[in-house]
């Protein structure tokens, strides 16, 4: 018999969500980059534009592109265009974020204010504060707080380096992507507390944000369990600071227009 074929394997489409959005009170999402190919830009964008649900596209570039200027000046002609982002996780080369060329494509997004979303794995986190020195002032955001590894309990690495580029007052973190660093069938929402504390601390409301990582979470659960599990292991917190991890953050970083 042919293997299943893989449960992401299949389109995933805004009305999908949509009515999980109006039911849970959200105005809309930040659709990010899944693919190293530019027509995924076009594409989301498009849909962008047909769909109210859509409040901004954070799509791929290629960063060491001689042309880099050039494709910036494409994206940026559309509203929904708001931030950029490579899997950098992927890369064989743990450095690959310092390459001069690759440095030099993010000192343009700097120079334009063009948010980055930073896709990184521990291994990676070490590398980042030189990163900070050499791009101090371009905005950027931790994606699935650096994804720790939950599914061992290991902490005390991932956390001392998480604390020391939270000193960065430009760096953000989006608290997402954790279920799926959890054993995807047993994990518990208790297990996700000691990393979302943690984050909670060094970086404060003002710099967190909640992601879904819909449809990726649902290899683990449900957008809806995703939301329950975070609410769980924030605690107890003032409307305020819920209204600004839940959307009032993302939608400053991210210059969204509401």
């Amino acid at each position: 018999m042919p293997p299943a074929p893989h449960p992401l394997r299949r389109n995933f489409l805004p009305a999908d969500l949509e009515p999980t959005l109006a039911q849970n009170q959200f105005d809309g999402s930040v659709v990010v980059q899944a693919a190293h190919v530019p027509e995924e830009a076009t594409w989301m964008l498009n849909l962008a534009a047909q769909h109210k649900s859509i409040l901004g596209v954070v799509a791929w570039v290629n960063l060491e592109d001689g042309n880099l200027g050039k494709v910036l000046d494409a994206l940026q002609k559309h509203p929904k265009f708001v931030g950029v982002r490579h899997l950098v996780q992927d890369e064989p080369d743990v450095q690959w974020i310092l390459r001069p060329s690759v440095i030099a494509g993010l000192k343009e997004l700097e120079r334009r204010r063009i948010p980055y979303d930073l896709l990184v794995k521990p291994p990676h986190l070490p590398y980042v504060p030189q990163l900070l020195e050499k791009v101090p002032d371009l905005p950027m955001v931790v994606d699935h707080i650096a994804k720790p590894y939950i599914r061992e309990g290991i902490f005390e690495g991932w956390a001392r380096d998480m604390e020391r580029i939270a000193k960065h007052r430009k760096l953000y973190c989006k608290v997402s992507g954790m279920i799926t660093e959890a054993d995807h069938k047993s994990w518990k929402s208790e297990q996700l507390t000691p990393y979302v504390q943690h984050v909670l601390k060094i970086f404060g409301f003002e710099r967190l944000m909640f992601g879904s990582d819909w449809p990726v979470c649902t290899l683990a659960g449900t957008w809806k369990e995703v939301l329950a599990a975070f609410t769980q292991a924030l605690g107890p917190q003032s409307a305020e600071e819920r209204s600004k991890i839940l959307g009032a953050t993302a939608a400053s970083f991210y210059g969204l227009r509401l």
